[in-house]
């Protein structure tokens, strides 16, 4: 089973392919798509999904995990991350790819095991769970891989169960 975690953003949106082989988990491609600042709006979210819809035919991943917007008081910042979900979900959708959506507690709960982890607990144990080389950069894409762990876990733990 393999399944694509993304962190979004309009400026660095995350992205990473873990495959889920019994117990293993094994990284495949990862990394992020960024957009220049200075890039009108319409033309960066075409970038992201452009990149996404492109890596989505090629790697057919079963599932999509989705980071859910937070935010505690930047207003600023949600609405272009609420807009890069939107394309992110529409690429998912246009590629009939379902979508797994947690909070960032949650994801940090499923790879650390402690919902309020910081930056530098989840990126350690990204690498160590899937036996990286070095840590992952920049963190959106760590935040990546640690959303597709987390949907390689909720998917094993539904087909477990539905074994059963």
């Amino acid at each position: 089973m393999l399944a694509l975690g993304i962190d979004p953003g309009t400026a660095i949106c995350g992205y990473g392919f873990v495959e889920s082989r019994g117990s293993n988990l094994i990284a495949h491609k990862y990394g992020a798509i960024t957009t220049s600042p200075k890039a009108k709006m319409e033309d960066r979210l075409l970038k992201i999904f452009d990149g996404l819809n492109e890596m989505i035919k090629e790697f057919k991943p079963d599932v999509m995990g989705i980071e859910q917007l937070f935010f505690n008081r930047n207003v600023d910042t949600a609405i272009p991350v609420g807009q890069a979900r939107g394309v992110i979900m529409l690429a998912a959708a246009k590629n009939n790819l379902p979508i797994i959506e947690r909070t960032p507690l949650q994801v940090k709960q499923s790879v650390t095991g402690y919902g309020k982890a910081d930056k530098e607990q989840v990126i350690y144990m990204v690498t160590k769970i899937l036996n990286l080389p070095k840590p992952p950069k920049p963190d959106d894409v760590a935040d990546a891989l640690a959303v597709a762990i987390c949907t390689s876990h909720i998917m094993n733990s539904f087909t477990f169960r539905n074994n059963l």
